[in-house]
């Protein structure tokens, strides 16, 4: 199975899609330096989300790497990796196109990435190929003198950037006026902050000054097990649908999830509907699972009877409902790698990662459940020139695009996420 860059820039050369492919964007078939300088994040799945203002922009990347062939860029990448040696490591997260995959030394979601960077003591960079969270998190569990580098200053997240410090601490203050700050008999806070492994190291930081943790995808119930344990009700954010999905497999009723709109007063809801909640939502999502629809679900069903629909729990609450699974990128590549007879799988996930598992798993039907080739607009940001670049500066003695946490907030993030390690899911 070709690459999906290689889908993209076929379509690019004939002018049109095949049968089989359509484009959310013609966008995206230029390249990744034509949008550094506007607006937004880039071609593909967030294209529509608003940025917000002083989120970081690329620089203009130089000539010699924006002209340079496919062919020319991989002989400098693996150069500059070979004179890097073991002073270098590189990230490269499951959603990235497979241009930049082939030279990832670990390939993971970001927590894993995250710790993975942690196995090679030796390495004095560490060029996360992902988005600025991951970085973040990676510096804040790097080792003294190491740098975290991300190739494209661009490749933010839209759904962490729906939840800013400044919102969220508003937020709270005015929980804090209803709920109050006083503990119950049983020794629990009013509320308990969550955060997201994709989202700010400042928030991040905020839920370790709050008594709070960090979640992932893979533990995310473990966690608001743990939140109970100290706290009478939940805020979650910034993935509504993670956090909706996980509190109604705990049995927990959308009465008791109101929505947390942070451009209204209360965040949209009346006071009673907050003293009467559990886990309050932040109004954030990710663009690429809020593609999947019930419809896609219905007509793989049709198309390929007996399909085994995997979808991520990122995604809306009525497709994880109609799916036969959910669970994050670990739990989705398990399932695949553990069928042992030929099976057909639509999957509700980053179209780069079903196709690379299509071409990984030959003996199974493998497909994305939305048709449309639309991958994560920052994930794509991140091009085979811009990892030559930061990597060619390497070689020379120069640290580009070096992603560094404030240590006031690094220190309080970090307890937030040793928390999180600690709770690991049973079994």
């Amino acid at each position: 199975m070709t690459s999906v860059d290689t889908t993209i820039q076929r379509i690019r050369l004939t002018g049109k899609p095949s049968s089989s492919d359509a484009l959310c964007t013609t966008d995206l078939v230029e390249s990744p330096w034509n949008f550094d300088a506007v607006p937004g994040y880039g071609p593909g799945s967030s294209m529509s989300d608003v940025i917000p203002t002083g989120a970081p922009r690329q620089g203009v990347l130089p000539e010699e790497y924006r002209t340079a062939s496919a062919d020319e860029l991989d002989r400098r990448i693996r150069h500059a990796k070979g004179v890097l040696g073991d002073r270098l490591v590189i990230l490269g997260h499951h959603y990235q196109r497979d241009e930049i995959i082939r030279y990832a030394d670990f390939v993971g979601d970001s927590f894993q990435l995250a710790n993975a960077a942690q196995t090679v003591p030796s390495a004095e960079a560490i060029v996360f190929c992902g988005v600025h969270f991951m970085a973040e998190t990676a510096d804040i569990l790097a080792q003294t003198g190491q740098s975290v580098i991300l190739p494209n200053l661009a490749a933010g997240c839209s759904m962490a950037d729906m939840a800013d410090i400044d919102s969220v601490a508003s937020a709270w203050a005015e929980l804090e006026r209803i709920y109050g700050t006083e503990p119950d008999a049983q020794g629990r806070q009013p509320i308990v902050p969550v955060t997201y492994m994709n989202s700010s190291a400042a928030l991040k930081g905020f839920c370790g000054q709050h008594g709070g943790i960090v979640c992932t995808s893979s533990n995310a119930q473990t966690v608001l097990e743990w939140a109970f344990e100290r706290g009478q009700r939940v805020l979650f954010f910034p993935d509504q649908h993670l956090g909706r999905n996980t509190a109604k497999a705990m049995g927990i009723t959308p009465e008791q999830m109101p929505l947390w709109n942070p451009h209204k007063p209360l965040g949209g809801n009346t006071e009673q509907q907050l003293v009467d909640a559990r886990v309050l939502l932040w109004h954030g999502f990710c663009s690429v699972h809020k593609r999947f629809t019930t419809d896609q679900i219905d007509r793989a069903r049709i198309d390929h009877p007996g399909v085994r629909v995997i979808v991520h729990p990122e995604c809306p609450m009525p497709v994880v409902d109609a799916a036969d699974e959910a669970g994050s990128t670990d739990y989705i590549l398990t399932a695949v790698a553990a069928a042992t007879e030929p099976t057909t799988f639509a999957i509700g996930t980053e179209i780069n990662m079903v196709s690379r598992l299509a071409a990984e798993y030959p003996q199974h039907t493998i497909f994305c459940l939305d048709p449309v080739i639309c991958p994560c607009s920052t994930m794509y940001r991140i091009h085979p020139g811009y990892l030559a670049w930061v990597l060619e500066a390497l070689v020379r003695g120069e640290v580009l695009n070096q992603i560094t946490v404030e240590p006031g907030v690094a220190s309080t993030a970090k307890i937030a996420l040793e928390r999180m390690l600690a709770a690991r899911p049973a079994g």
